[in-house]
């Protein structure tokens, strides 16, 4: 098994433990799908140039803010924050699993994880 078909492997089995999680919390199966893929928002950046793009998509696609989410939760009690979070990483998960890694700034198509 290759290095990248380890790391796609164990974000295919993370996604599937974060949907899990999702749904042993009672919320809506429809919403997890419905709001999948909003972290591709992130995207907008490269209208810009590639540095900007790369920058805002990179910062949309780390487990900073969603795992930032998680602590606002414990704080709050906010069960929204936590729904947010965990498609947040289910997205982040997604995504590795079908290799699309962080974002070098020279090229869209260049990830941490393969070339595009």
């Amino acid at each position: 098994m290759t290095i990248n078909q380890v790391v796609r492997t164990e974000n295919g089995v993370a996604f599937a433990i974060s949907f899990y999680i999702y749904t042993q919390l009672d919320f809506p199966i429809w919403l997890f799908f419905v709001l999948l893929f909003i972290p591709d928002i992130t995207m907008i950046g490269y209208a810009m140039n590639k540095k900007i793009g790369a920058n805002v998509y990179n910062l949309g696609h780390s487990f900073v803010l969603p795992l930032l989410l998680v602590i606002c939760y414990f704080l709050f009690f906010n069960e929204y924050l936590l729904l947010i979070s965990i498609i947040w990483m289910a997205h982040i998960f997604m995504d590795r699993l079908l290799g699309f890694g962080l974002k070098y700034q020279e090229s869209f198509n260049k990830t941490h994880i393969q070339r595009l």
